[in-house]
């Protein structure tokens, strides 16, 4: 009888890659377990299985050769994050992705401009006076340097939302913190190029370079009338919140007491060029600098914040009540209480403290009226994973005992970034819906309540809802409501 050809069977190399990372960590992995279990450790539920890390060597390779041979080689958080991976803890992995971006971050801080981002990034001005230079930078919370870097340029704005759900993910479910919460190999990988692209190998902006420059030359040359009045071309390029930003670069270097007169006189005459420019908020916030000052007895810096003023007529934006001060200090108590780990047990004093300060009814300084509104509705959104009930009553009574135009401020506070971020997670959406019904007893406006009714039927994501035109356009129509 003839015999039949044998078959033959060629694998790809594709193919023969997958078999040899599969048996590979299937080696790696036993090795590991015959360890644990000789020294009678638990060995199940330790390890995340093995297609999910062969899903992450299969794509890795293509994110990977995004970043350059040499920051590669500095990149020692990515080669622990790859061990993390090829040993099957997804949660350590992420936990060192995340090490890595921060660091690539300060980088970018550090090479930009230390003060400029301080000034821009903590608002507390206590804190800020703690902040000297790039050894700092660690004392620096993850939330303010990657909020801190979107302002000033060094990352994107949907590089920030990307970031935060990122941060989120990394606190609640990595080895930062203990959690039952399971990661998959192709959510690592997308992270991993969130990270990559929006951080690691992004581009600084020309813009932001020029803004660099200009701080470079305020600071070490002689800037004259007609070189303050090229440089005012230039900043009618720049966003609000570049002109915000840089503004507050000014009053930053403005009351250094090591300034010297010729820094102080380049300001001086780029100050009024821009000064037309800034938000109303961020003015309000220059008079609340100056009160703080006064507060704390800094005679120094006190006088010259009153010189910053001065150059474009804004003392009319010092507050009447110092009282102002006292609650924006609660105010960034709370946030930064909200905004850490253990914030469910630190978080309702700082509540408690708020309340008592803005007294009951809500007596609120114009200066911090739209911060205080603004806070209340970040913390009471929560922080996406858990509500701290001590401390929700308080935020409850404070939201229905707003004014109308309070309710007005908080009713469109989707609008902005840092908002519409948490409205991510699915018990921030539903915390901004039950916001909506506490404060529309208190909104008297009728398109105000034409667009919650819009909101309340809004059937997608709400942190899109800015991406919605028949929504953005009654927002834009609205805005005049949140001065």
């Amino acid at each position: 009888m003839e015999e039949k050809p044998k078959t033959e069977i060629v694998k790809t190399e594709s193919e023969v890659q997958n078999v040899s990372y599969d048996t590979q960590l299937r080696d790696f992995e036993n090795g590991l377990q015959t360890f644990l279990a000789t020294h009678n450790l638990p060995t199940e539920g330790i390890f995340v299985g093995i297609p999910e890390r062969t899903n992450v060597f299969k794509n890795v390779d293509s994110v990977l050769d995004q970043v350059g041979y040499a920051e590669k080689e500095q990149s020692i958080y990515l080669s622990k994050f790859i061990a993390g991976v090829a040993s099957g803890l997804f949660d350590a992995a992420l936990n060192y992705l995340w090490d890595e971006t921060i660091l690539q971050i300060r980088k970018r801080v550090i090479q930009y401009d230390i003060e400029y981002f301080y000034d821009n990034a903590v608002t507390n001005q206590d804190r800020r006076k703690r902040l000297k230079d790039e050894s700092d930078l660690t004392k620096v919370d993850d939330y303010d340097l990657i909020k801190g870097a979107k302002e000033i340029g060094l990352i994107s704005e949907l590089g920030f939302k990307h970031l935060e759900y990122i941060n989120y993910m990394r606190n609640w479910a990595s080895a930062a913190h203990p959690n039952q919460n399971e990661i998959t190999g192709l959510q690592l990988v997308s992270w991993l190029e969130t990270c990559v692209k929006e951080v690691i190998t992004l581009p600084i902006s020309n813009i932001t370079i020029r803004i660099k420059q200009l701080l470079v030359g305020v600071k070490n040359t002689s800037i004259s009338e007609q070189d303050a009045e090229e440089i005012s071309v230039f900043t009618t390029e720049l966003t609000q919140e570049q002109i915000d930003n840089l503004a507050s670069g000014f009053f930053g270097i403005y009351v250094k007491q090591d300034t010297d007169s010729q820094t102080h006189q380049n300001i001086n005459r780029l100050l009024p060029l821009i000064w037309g420019r800034v938000d109303e908020d961020n003015k309000d916030a220059f008079g609340l600098k100056y009160a703080n000052f006064v507060a704390s007895n800094s005679q120094a810096e006190k006088k010259l914040a009153r010189q910053f003023l001065q150059i474009v007529d804004a003392e009319s934006y010092i507050p009447d009540e110092l009282r102002a001060v006292e609650i924006e200090t609660a105010i960034d108590n709370l946030l930064s209480a909200h905004r850490n780990f253990n914030n469910f047990y630190n978080e309702p004093s700082f509540a408690r403290q708020l309340k008592r300060i803005v007294g009951e009814p809500l007596k609120v300084p114009k200066a911090v009226n739209k911060k205080f509104v603004m806070a209340i509705v970040e913390v009471f959104l929560t922080n996406g994973n858990g509500v701290a009930s001590s401390a929700n009553p308080i935020y409850e009574e404070i939201l229905s005992n707003l004014d109308a135009h309070q309710a007005n401020i908080a009713a469109l506070s989707f609008s902005d970034t840092r908002i519409s971020s948490r409205l991510q997670f699915s018990l921030c959406q539903r915390k901004f819906r039950e916001l909506l019904s506490i404060v529309k007893p208190s909104i008297t406006s009728p398109p105000v309540k034409d667009l919650i009714e819009k909101i309340e039927n809004f059937k997608g994501e709400l942190s899109r809802l800015m991406n919605n035109k028949e929504i953005k356009t009654g927002f834009e129509n609205l805005k005049t409501l949140l001065k």
